[in-house]
């Protein structure tokens, strides 16, 4: 390795001469394969609370992770030292690790058949040239905004952050990849008070470019809004409602989808969806995606964390599961092939039915808007499903008055089935699109 690297500020090629120079270690100590994963990160993060700032953080981080398998076995060591020295007592490690580990018929790299080999530009990278004091203008201007609203009588503070990276990844496969990637955001959280209590809520943005960043004015002004919108909350009786989950929240319920179609929880046995490939678990008109190769998407990327090739796939057509997530490993515990999801999905989209929100408050009718969840109350093993939850209660179409400390509980087998709608008010923030989802039916738990 002849290209030595600059402590503070690596470039890509600099990275991937360092994760060569790992796998050339680890063949040297005797792994019949190994695999290397570089990152660095460099980022601001500024946080203002009642005009003061109340964090000013420069952040910079590093690191590489080896593993190593000598046949069956597998050993794993990690560092944020990339000297040669370090990096070669890093692949010693795991050397030693996979000695005294136990065989696994199992593991092993993803299969070299399904390395991708194109990899194209996704348009990551945007680097936001933002000053720490532009940081906290920034985020003035968006607290002030908020509290510039009557009723507004205390914040949380207002966040501006910045971050800027770069991921390698390379196996003894011959695979070599890497990417340059930016994320940026606003957010806002602040308090309003009355003879009925006191509320919060919060509103935020991001993306991979600070242009696509809706403005720092926008954010503080929806954030006040929906604090407002709580206030003089009331309780609500124990009922069977429709349910309307805000898209917002709606993406939870989809994430749970993931994770109940995901390997690690299938050859576990630990899935109400174990054995459902093939069988209708939505009503037919849900189409759900996988979309990895969006422009400035922030869940794209051409290949996983095993270096296999991503692609577009759909996971439900027609209300019918067709593809589980699967790693390498996961894939070989089923009998399966890999689905390049080593890392979980790349921008799941769910497809909307047609509505917009205001129609599907009035094809609700009555029943509960839920714009906020709480707790953990999900077991993916039998579906059962009881969060705390926070929203409106609706009525004739129409948004009449915010409710609190109720809890909705249902199954998500029942759920999923009892999807009546989804809008077209899709939330692009996370790596689940979907938009606002009304729920024929469920158990409201109040008073």
């Amino acid at each position: 390795m002849s290209k030595k690297i600059d402590p503070d500020y690596p470039d890509q090629e600099q990275m991937e001469n360092l994760v060569s120079y790992a796998l050339q270690q680890a063949r040297k100590h005797g792994a019949s394969d190994a695999e290397a994963g570089m990152s660095f990160g460099a980022g601001l993060n500024v946080t203002v609370r009642l005009a003061e700032v109340e964090t000013l953080e420069y952040n910079r981080d590093r690191s590489l992770g080896v593993s190593v398998y000598l046949g069956q076995k597998k050993g794993s060591a990690s560092t944020s030292d990339w000297s040669e020295k370090a990096i070669q007592e890093t692949v010693n490690a795991a050397c030693a690790i996979a000695k005294h580990s136990g065989e696994d018929p199992f593991t092993g790299l993803a299969d070299a058949q399904f390395m991708a080999t194109e990899l194209a530009d996704l348009d990551l990278c945007y680097p936001w040239e933002l000053s720490a004091e532009q940081g906290i203008d920034l985020a003035r201007q968006c607290e002030d905004t908020a509290r510039a609203h009557s009723g507004i009588s205390n914040s949380e503070g207002a966040s501006v952050s910045t971050h800027t990276g770069i991921s390698v990844y390379a196996n003894t496969h011959g695979f070599l990849g890497g990417y340059p990637a930016t994320r940026h955001s606003i957010s806002c959280s602040v308090i309003a008070g009355d003879e009925s209590g006191m509320q919060r809520d919060y509103w935020y943005t991001v993306a991979r470019d600070a242009h696509d960043l809706e403005q720092a004015e926008s954010v503080g002004n929806m954030a006040a809004k929906r604090t407002l919108g709580r206030l003089n909350a009331r309780k609500l009786k124990t009922a069977q409602v429709p349910v309307i989950l805000r898209a917002e929240v709606a993406s939870s319920l989809f994430r749970h989808f993931v994770s109940a179609i995901s390997g690690g929880n299938l050859y576990r046995n630990s899935s109400f969806l174990l054995d459902h490939l093939g069988k209708k678990i939505f009503p037919d008109f849900i189409q759900i995606h996988e979309r990895p190769h969006l422009k400035k998407g922030l869940g794209s990327t051409t290949y996983d964390n095993e270096g296999v090739a991503t692609q577009n796939r759909t996971l439900v057509s027609d209300g019918i599961l067709q593809s589980y997530v699967l790693s390498s490993y996961s894939a070989r515990k089923l009998d399966m092939q890999t689905t390049g999801n080593a890392g979980g999905v790349h921008n799941m989209q769910v497809k909307p039915t047609g509505p917009d929100f205001d129609a599907l408050l009035a094809e609700m009718n009555n029943g509960l808007l839920v714009t906020e969840l709480m707790g953990q109350g999900i077991n993916i093993v039998t579906g059962d499903y009881s969060r705390g939850a926070a929203g409106y209660w609706v009525e004739n179409g129409e948004i009449q008055y915010p409710v609190e400390e109720i809890t909705i509980a249902g199954n998500l087998r029942d759920m999923f089935h009892q999807i009546v709608q989804v809008a077209d008010d899709v939330d692009m923030r996370g790596n689940i699109h979907t938009g606002s989802v009304l729920l024929e039916n469920m158990t409201l738990a109040g008073d």
